[in-house]
């Protein structure tokens, strides 16, 4: 008979997720689905806020990538004000933009990641932690929590405090970087870059062990979309769209962000809280893209600092075209860590860095704002709807979690149909499941929220437990 097979939860993941998995009357994979099940809609609740709330509140979406949003948000409500802001404010966020991807990249690698990557997905359920990274591979243990350490002293010598700071302002920041503060974040500079080297080298190393999962985990062709200067350099702050094809062909490039609602259109599934985008000219659900450390390597033309430009072009070894396996987001991930500690470098010696101009002040000029930055997971949309005493009366955020939910799917479909027999199910096949869905490094607090009205299912119990009555809603 046929069988279903639940994963429940999604482990070492940000949020809440499950996998179903269904087999054939013979025991094989037929197909598998991947459901986030947690909703939150920070979009409804934001209406009828004033616009200028909106970066502190926006913030409190994640505690990982919280610095994501609060960009974001301030890029929208700078739309709103209609106002350029000071070139020290600009460079201040590409700084603080690029420690929050340091810090959240090493928590996905060294911390949700490694235990498979590096003690095995066979290996016993209790031993596939950081405790025991720390045991067996101490250094590499050791490197992750420094790596992670000096991401959010950056954060924290710029904005005041490490998670949910309320520096990004309409117009700027709120504060300039003090000498102290750059002195500071310079001095923990080189032990960066070397954690970063030195992991590049161990994973290259290390790649040989798991040609199976770089197979097998989302190896498949789709469209890739990022932001990139307009000379096509790795760009995570104030860039352009750029979508590309699987063999790396261009498809549409220097896109206003403002108009990303004329590219991309959003649906919904029944079994998930999460949206799943498309790209519009190839329509749904065949204009699947992805976003995040992969994509944007392969839509690059380049990183634009030396270190970084060296192992980008190795990485484009792994594909004829563009790199296809979700597998390799980690190797991804790792490249942009030392491109990211590359650039705050460079900022730290730039002239303006330390100037005080920071801020630009104005009152509402539009009613509409549309905010975007390179999240450590993807491109990241805030878009705002005002009236005209600037409270908003709509709010979408297209989060990058939910632009590789079709994606994410597909991958899970595919390892476990690789993977996973129901004649002999093992526990290790189904971590290779959940590990599929790890590459993305999925942040779900961050991206689920519903199109339309909401099911409700109301009972009448009695005490004795009888239902007396039901009432229904979508």
């Amino acid at each position: 008979m046929a069988q279903r097979i639940v994963i429940d939860p999604v482990t070492r993941i940000e949020g809440h997720a499950k996998i179903t998995i269904h087999l054939d009357d013979a025991g094989e994979v037929q197909d598998a689905r991947f459901h986030v099940t947690e909703f939150r809609g920070f979009e409804k609740f934001c209406e009828g806020r004033s616009f200028r709330e909106m970066p502190v509140i926006t913030a409190r979406i994640c505690g990982i990538c919280p610095i994501s949003h609060l960009l974001a948000s301030a890029k929208a409500t700078d739309a709103l004000l209609a106002v350029e802001i000071p070139e020290t404010a600009r460079k201040l966020r590409k700084l603080v933009n690029l420690a929050q991807l340091v810090q959240s990249h090493a928590l996905s690698f060294f911390h949700l990641s490694s235990p498979d990557l590096f003690l095995g997905y066979d290996a016993a359920p209790a031993r596939r932690n950081l405790l025991a990274m720390a045991e067996e591979k101490p250094e590499l243990a050791r490197d992750g929590i420094r790596l992670r350490k000096w991401g959010q002293e950056v954060i924290e010598a710029l904005a005041g405090r490490r998670i949910h700071p309320q520096w990004a302002v309409p117009g700027g920041v709120a504060s300039p970087l003090s000498a102290e503060g750059r002195d500071r974040i310079l001095a923990g500079l080189p032990e960066a870059l070397a954690i970063a080297q030195r992991t590049l080298r161990a994973w290259k190393r290390a790649l040989a062990d798991h040609q199976e999962e770089a197979r097998t985990f989302g190896n498949f062709p789709s469209l890739f979309m990022a932001m990139v200067a307009e000379d096509g350099t790795l760009e995570y702050t104030d860039g352009k769209l750029r979508f590309v094809d699987e063999t790396g062909e261009i498809l549409r490039d220097q896109i206003d962000p403002a108009q990303y609602d004329h590219w991309i259109g959003e649906t919904t599934e029944p079994d998930s809280y999460l949206k799943s985008p498309y790209f519009r000219p190839r329509g749904y659900p065949g204009g699947m893209y992805r976003v995040g450390p992969l994509a944007r390597l392969n839509v690059a033309k380049r990183c634009g600092t030396p270190l970084a430009d060296v192992e980008l072009a190795e990485f484009r070894q792994l594909g004829r075209g563009a790199v296809l396996s979700s597998f390799h987001y980690h190797y991804a991930r790792l490249v942009e860590i030392l491109h990211a500690v590359e650039k705050i470098r460079d900022l730290l010696e730039d002239a303006d860095i330390l100037g005080e101009d920071v801020e630009a002040v104005a009152m509402r000029n539009r009613l509409r704002g549309v905010g975007c930055c390179e999240a450590p997971r993807g491109t990241l949309f805030h878009d705002y709807e005002v009236v005209r005493g600037g409270i908003l009366k709509r709010v979408n955020l297209l989060i990058a979690t939910g632009q590789n939910n079709l994606a994410m799917n597909r991958a899970v479909a595919q390892v476990a149909s690789h993977f996973v027999s129901g004649k002999t199910i093992q526990e290790g096949m189904l971590n290779r499941v959940e590990a599929g869905i790890r590459a993305f490094d999925p942040c779900l607090s961050c991206s689920t929220h519903a199109s339309g009205r909401m099911p409700l299912r109301v009972e009448l119990v009695a005490a004795d437990g009888a239902l007396l009555d039901v009432a229904e809603r979508g």
